[in-house]
């Protein structure tokens, strides 16, 4: 919106600033903080009233969680407002890259919506079936691919090798699908416990507004040997804003958690993530990036695998955070100790951006 208004006045004065994409993400991130921060007190309570009892508590899960029965949940709906508008008022309304991610983070946390309310009006741990819902992620996911697809062609790039390694066709539409429905299910996984998912969310984010910033430049993306695709800079505010949102949901969100993303937030943000990457062509990057939420995917997967063929469990409890909680880590510990992961994570990924 602003960035129409200036280009119509033509950028005279102060307003030449909103021209710079660097100004626009800064703004991008300082909106989304401050308006988090200013709508989640109110938002909190007006959880609280409505949902009565709060998330349900896994009874089969760490016994020190019940102490959290009555945390109201949703509060990824925080998330998502305080992100839309920042990034409704920074955008170029024009890049349909960034409507694309849009459109997978509201249809990702409208699925997780559903999975709460769910939860909350049977007072289970439920919620949706999980083949219905992964039926509405792949379906939202795979449009949102072929969109991208039509815009930026279906290049493989794998880090380390500075030009494509494969041209997939519509084969890159199913690859893309799952890598935002895969990343979206991770990130949901990885939120257990206060603020687990919520940092490394961030951390991530901050990270790819440096990939796509690079990438929607012509120059750094032929300097450094990754792809370059024309207006995929535009989605470093929607990094931004993610970051922002993030950082206010942080706040409240700290151990004692006085509110809990839900599924509403975890799905929406990890789609997100993932449909940004797809764009940016750095999916496989991601997967070093948010390599904290690829282990705690894969600790779940390889627990029920091998506990429905054998009858042993690998890990004490899956997630794998649940399983060092189990070896006596307090629940802060985790969290932090995941958080140091998730930042070194990131500056690797960050790293393979040169070494190509």
């Amino acid at each position: 919106m602003l960035y129409l208004i200036a280009e119509q006045l033509g950028f005279p004065g102060i307003l030449n600033l909103i021209r710079y994409l660097s100004f626009r993400a800064g703004g991008a991130v300082a909106t989304a903080l401050f308006l988090g921060l200013i709508i989640g007190p109110k938002f909190i309570g007006w959880l609280r009233l409505r949902q009565g009892k709060g998330q349900p508590i896994r009874t089969d899960g760490p016994q020190s969680h019940l102490a959290k029965r009555g945390t109201p949940t949703m509060g990824g709906l925080m998330i998502l407002t305080a992100l839309t508008v920042s990034l409704l008022l920074w955008m170029d309304p024009r890049n349909p890259y960034v409507w694309a991610c849009l459109a997978v983070t509201l249809g990702f946390g409208a699925i997780g919506f559903l999975d709460d309310w769910d939860k909350v009006r049977k007072a289970t741990t439920a919620g949706v079936p999980g083949r219905v819902r992964l039926l509405l992620e792949f379906v939202i996911a795979g449009i949102a691919s072929w969109l991208i697809v039509r815009h930026n062609g279906a290049d493989l790039w794998i880090p380390f090798v500075a030009q494509p390694v494969a041209d997939l066709g519509w084969f890159y539409i199913a690859f893309a699908a799952f890598t935002i429905v895969a990343f979206g299910n991770a990130v949901n996984l990885t939120d257990g416990l206060d603020g687990l998912a919520t940092m490394p969310v961030i951390i991530a984010s901050v990270a790819f507004m440096v990939i796509t910033y690079l990438v929607g430049n012509a120059k750094f993306a032929a300097y450094l040997g990754i792809p370059h695709v024309p207006g995929a800079g535009d989605l470093a505010l929607f990094c931004g804003a993610i970051a922002g949102a993030g950082l206010a949901f942080l706040w409240f969100n700290a151990p004692p958690a006085a509110v809990f993303m839900g599924d509403t937030g975890s799905l929406a943000l990890g789609g997100a993530l993932g449909t940004i990457a797809v764009v940016a062509h750095h999916e496989i990057v991601l997967g070093i990036i948010g390599g904290l939420f690829v282990v705690e995917a894969l600790s779940v997967i390889i627990q029920v695998f091998f506990y429905k063929r054998t009858g042993k469990r690998v890990f004490k409890m899956a997630p794998i955070h649940h399983h060092f909680e189990q070896l006596g880590w307090s629940e802060p510990t985790v969290v932090i100790r995941f958080w140091i992961i998730a930042l070194v994570l990131a500056l690797a990924g960050l790293s393979t951006l040169k070494v190509r």
